[in-house]
């Protein structure tokens, strides 16, 4: 391994807590991590956060927390989160984190099904909103609140009250790496979440096998965005910058992140496909308002630099038209990746599919995006594009160590010291995704290339079956739909159905501009029905859509004026859709869409 990555070895830290340790010892003095806090970003160091977290564990250890027991984190990113999960880790707890976004019900119910005895929020005001569900909170002997008032049961307080004066010495027992180290549920799109137990090596094993093919130094800095609930952030956007030693800025809010970026100027980037779709979305909308000259200076600036791109990668032969590209990068591209910051060097997504259009504007301008795959069951990744052979319409290659087939119906199963423990407290569906040669099942499609290439095709449980017998992803639909200026999110429907259908909550900026054209009040819930709206968005769809077959084709659209967000629970914290959710609320809506048929 070259000298200069420095990454510290599994062999030298088996355990979470001797990583953190070892990296406190080695670089002691060098910035670890970036908070915007009182109005200005505030920055602290290895040895500041291992002091503070020496402390952590001294209030711990006095609440009679012993190893095993289970420590709840719910609070946005931020550096306290970092303090508490590594307090814990060093006394041999196990974290439980939970998505501060979530339903209070929900977050009642994972915080009884893991049994935990502590609970860390961010404020009161969260307290507060799970005061009808207090009942099934009794099991907790510290709350700990970071922020505001300390009104509440007896046993909650803040870091003031609860925390020594003097340091202590920090505590890092020699664990098991096959110990359990976290149980992080599945947000679900069904039922009840699912606690996936993983272990030290789970995660360890995940990170060192992707610093095996990606390069991650010490001078890098990291833009944390992703909850630190969603396995990907926490691996690769939080432990793996322990290993090599880079810090981490933690952005203020999504509205906030295109001004953070700017701020912060970050190296590296984690991020999901909607992030990018975003992006995406606010570049075409200002282009489209641009003068037809700067329209194709842009369009020939992205499919320079996307020819570029090939022609590094060996796909491509060398043309004439890339010596424009120093020229086109000064008078496009650049500016574009200055709103990124200026300094990104590459960027990894994963969670879901990331539209081919969207990822050839951003390579094409002179970001790298790699693209991954994986699952919280597999601590997560399981594949990705290395930046030397990157194949944006796939999902990249096995990581080193990672197993992989393809099974049953062309399902991707893997197997690999990433692999869970299991799931918490359900043996039954551990069997089922688990099978007694260590397989684990993804429930996901897939076609392997000859590269080693794995391209996702669909979910097995996702398949829309149509009344004449033909199968459709909608996967795919829905990803080219989404990338309509006029559309926030949508879902392609149809089962059983003569025909497909599509739900589509329109972007509110664009959606006013239509209102206003029509001469009508986007306000007023009605104008989701008007004809002439819904005629928009029909064409629209259709043309989004005209390379699919005959019979994977959207017939008709209802316009729905309302978020699908994991407030009104039709999405999950990680912000997939609640497919059943929101048939069940959209039931008589849907039935008007086959009217008649």
């Amino acid at each position: 391994m070259p000298q200069d990555k420095r990454y510290i070895t599994r062999a030298d830290a088996p355990t979470l807590a001797e990583l953190f340790d070892r990296r406190c010892h080695l670089t002691p003095q060098n910035l670890a991590y970036v908070q915007h806090r009182d109005g200005d970003w505030q920055e602290y160091s290895w040895q500041q956060t291992h002091e503070a977290v020496a402390c952590w564990q001294a209030a711990m250890h006095q609440d009679g927390l012993v190893p095993g027991d289970r420590v709840a984190i719910m609070c946005a990113n931020r550096w306290e989160w970092v303090v508490c999960d590594q307090a814990a880790q060093g006394l041999g707890l196990v974290t439980v984190p939970i998505y501060t976004n979530d339903r209070p019900e929900n977050i009642a119910w994972l915080i009884e099904d893991s049994g935990a005895r502590m609970l860390m929020l961010e404020s009161v005001e969260q307290w507060d909103s799970l005061a009808p569900l207090h009942a099934k909170l009794a099991d907790l002997t510290r709350i700990v609140c970071l922020e505001g008032g300390t009104t509440g049961p007896a046993n909650l307080v803040s870091p003031a009250d609860w925390l020594p004066d003097d340091v202590p010495d920090y505590r890092c027992q020699p664990g098991d790496p096959d110990s359990l180290a976290t149980i992080v549920y599945t947000s679900g799109t069904t039922g009840r979440p699912k606690g996936v137990m993983l272990s030290h090596r789970n995660i360890l094993f995940n990170i060192h096998a992707a610093l095996e093919m990606f390069d991650v130094f010490e001078h890098d800095l990291l833009l944390s965005f992703l909850p630190l609930s969603h396995a990907f952030e926490r691996t690769v956007g939080y432990y793996l910058p322990m290993a090599t030693g880079s810090a981490i800025a933690y952005n203020r809010s999504i509205p906030q992140l295109a001004e953070d970026l700017v701020e912060v100027q970050p190296t590296i980037m984690i991020s999901v496909p909607r992030i990018f779709e975003r992006v995406y979305g606010k570049i075409m909308d200002k282009l489209a308002t641009e003068s037809s000259l700067k329209q194709r200076l842009f369009h020939l600036a992205v499919d320079t630099g996307w020819a570029h791109f090939e022609y590094r990668q060996g796909r491509a032969p060398w043309r004439p038209t890339l010596l424009l590209r120093p020229l086109l990068d000064l008078l496009v591209a650049r500016k574009v990746r200055a709103k990124l910051g200026g300094r990104m060097r590459f960027t990894v997504c994963g969670g879901a599919a990331l539209a081919n259009d969207v990822a050839r504007l951003f390579i094409g301008l002179g970001i790298p995006v790699a693209q991954g795959y994986g699952l919280t069951e597999t601590a997560p990744i399981i594949t990705a594009n290395p930046l030397y052979d990157n194949k944006p319409a796939s999902v990249g290659i096995p990581l080193p160590g990672i197993e992989v087939r393809i099974g049953h119906e062309g399902e991707l199963m893997t197997r690999s010291s990433s692999v869970m423990l299991g799931y918490w407290n359900n043996p039954e569906a551990t069997s089922k995704i688990v099978d007694e040669r260590g397989w684990l099942h993804t429930g996901d499609k897939v076609s392997i290339a000859e590269s080693g290439h794995v391209t996702i095709t669909g979910r097995i449980k996702d398949i829309i079956v149509l009344a004449n017998g033909e199968k459709v992803p909608p996967g795919d639909m829905e990803n080219a739909i989404a990338l309509d200026e006029l559309v926030d999110q949508v879902m392609v429907i149809g089962e059983g159905k003569p025909y497909l259908s599509a739900l589509v909550v329109p972007n509110p900026e664009a959606f006013a501009r239509i209102a206003q054209t029509l001469h009508l009040d986007p306000a007023n819930e009605s104008v989701c029905c008007d004809e002439n709206v819904v005629s928009i968005f029909m064409q629209h769809v259709e043309q989004r859509t005209q390379s699919f077959p005959g019979y994977a084709r959207v017939r008709s659209v209802a316009v729905v004026n309302e978020p699908w967000t994991p407030d009104n629970g039709l999405a999950t914290p990680t912000l997939k859709l609640r497919r059943n959710r929101i048939l069940e609320r959209y039931h008589e809506l849907t039935e008007r869409l086959y009217a008649g048929h």
